[in-house]
Parts: structure tokens; sequence; C-alpha cells
């Protein structure tokens, strides 16, 4: 499970480079969660580094609930990686084989014990490096969440299961993916209209998860194409409103677009860090 050419490079420094001048937010008092993009770091790594170092910084978690986004049709089950390690460029992560058999009796039939549809997968995988550089510590329990498999029970479950222990929960998804040609999503043409149209529909979406809206985000995307992870969002946004969370808060939100312009815009994906 290495997926090189998203995290290619010295990762220790490239993570030093992206949090170069980042002061993670005095308030609220306690992080429960938070959400990172998954795209190559070219595009989204210092976005997803600003919200691991403030949840690094804050919250300290023993062991971090990864939710990740499934992008084969081939997976409809929430499936949690049971056991054993994941490589990285920095050392392994080791997975918290315990609560991840304690989550899979505890919510069945809602999640099952199956690495297969992570193998191929790299919205967690591309994560991996920030919690070995920042959360050196830290145990993981990956979860692999479709689109439509109970993703607000789930989330909600888990954070009543954890309450008592020092856990996370971090969503992995992008935004909008925008362009005819790359993702047959180009409803408004091209140019700087289009570009701003498209961070806009990212807003919709994001101002649903700062609410902590959680029904809502399955509907919306499926409406509006507005990310490629809403189970994972919507169970992470589940998660912190159960622990208390108050509301979402975006610490970056960008384009492709925006990181390596072209002369005029064709096409885009969004994405955006948030903590709870």
């Amino acid at each position: 499970m290495v997926f090189q050419d998203f995290y290619a490079g010295d990762c220790r420094r490239l993570i030093e480079e992206f949090l170069a001048g980042f002061e993670p937010l005095d308030e609220p008092a306690e992080l429960f969660a938070g959400v990172v993009p998954h795209a190559g770091w070219q595009y989204s790594g210092k976005v997803a580094a600003h919200v691991w170092k403030a949840l690094a910084t804050r919250a300290k978690p023993e062991t971090v609930i990864v939710f990740g986004a499934v992008h084969s049709g081939a997976f409809t089950e929430n499936s949690v990686y049971p056991d054993g390690e994941w490589e990285t460029p920095l050392g392994p992560v080791e997975v918290d084989q315990e609560l991840a058999a304690e989550i899979v009796e505890e919510v069945k039939p809602l999640a099952v014990a199956d690495p297969g549809p992570h193998l191929d997968e790299h919205s967690i995988e591309v994560q991996m490096p920030f919690i070995k550089a920042l959360l050196p510590r830290a145990r993981v329990v990956p979860i692999a969440v479709p689109r439509l498999r109970n993703p607000v029970q789930l989330g909600d479950l888990l954070s009543h299961l954890t309450r008592e222990r020092r856990v996370v929960a971090v969503g992995s998804t992008d935004l909008t993916h925008y362009g005819e040609e790359r993702y047959s999503f180009a409803p408004r043409g091209t140019g700087a209209q289009a570009h701003e149209w498209m961070k806009q529909n990212d807003k919709r979406l994001l101002d649903i998860v700062e609410a902590l809206r959680a029904e809502e985000i399955p509907p919306e995307v499926a409406a509006h194409r507005n990310a490629c992870g809403p189970g994972a969002l919507a169970a992470t946004t589940a998660f912190a409103r159960a622990r208390g969370a108050e509301k979402g808060i975006v610490l970056d939100h960008v384009t492709s677009h925006e990181v390596r312009p072209e002369d005029s815009f064709t096409f885009g994906v969004g994405y955006a860090g948030l903590v709870f």
C-alpha cells in the first residue's frame, strides 16, 4: 500500500515546508475531529498538514480513526482495516487492533473487518506520513466509508464508543471535481466565472459541515457533486457533533487551479481543511 507518487520526495522536509509560519488556533479549547484532502501533496499537502498539526498540538490523540473515501464502486460496506501496520517512508503506523475489533463487534452489521477496500485506495494512505511525522506514537483505525452506508449513524456510534478515550476522527475527502474532459462535470463552462462557481459549489457543502448538519451531507453531494468522500465527511461531522463540538472551522480552502494556475481555468479540484 504505497502511493509514493502522492508524496514524492523527503516527506519530513515537505511537512516542515507546509507548516512554515502556521500557528494552530487558540480556540476552541478542545478539538475532536478534522477533515483533510487527499490529492497529491504538491496540490493539497499544505492544507492537510495544517489540520494534522492542529490535532497534534491541541488534541494529542492516542488513536486516530481515519474515515476514508471509497473511489471504487465495487465496495459497499464500511470496512475496517483490522490489524497490522501501514508502511510509510518515515516508518510504520500501527493499527489499533483492539479498538478495531471492538468497533466491528459493537456496531455490526454497520461495519465489517475487511482490508480489501483499502488495498488500491489512496484517500487514507496519503495521510499516513503526516500521522507518523506529527503523531509518531499514535495508532490508527482506518475505515473505508462508501457513500450510502449509514455514515452518520457510524460516526455517532463511534463517538459514543470512544468518548472516554483519547481518540479523534479524521475524514478524508476532496471537494468539487470540475472539468468536462477530466470529470464530465462543467456546468458553467470554462474561465474565471466557472472557477468562481466551483469555489461556491464547495462552499455550499462547507457551510453545511461547519453547521454540523451531518445528515444533509450525502444528499447535498448527490445533488451538487461537491465531494468525492461524502460518507467519510458525514461520519466525521457526526462524530464531532456527538462529542460536543459546536461548529466546524475551515482552516484552509483552495483549488488546484489556485495552487498551480493554468492560463485559463478549464478544470480543477477543491481542497479544504477543517477542525471541529
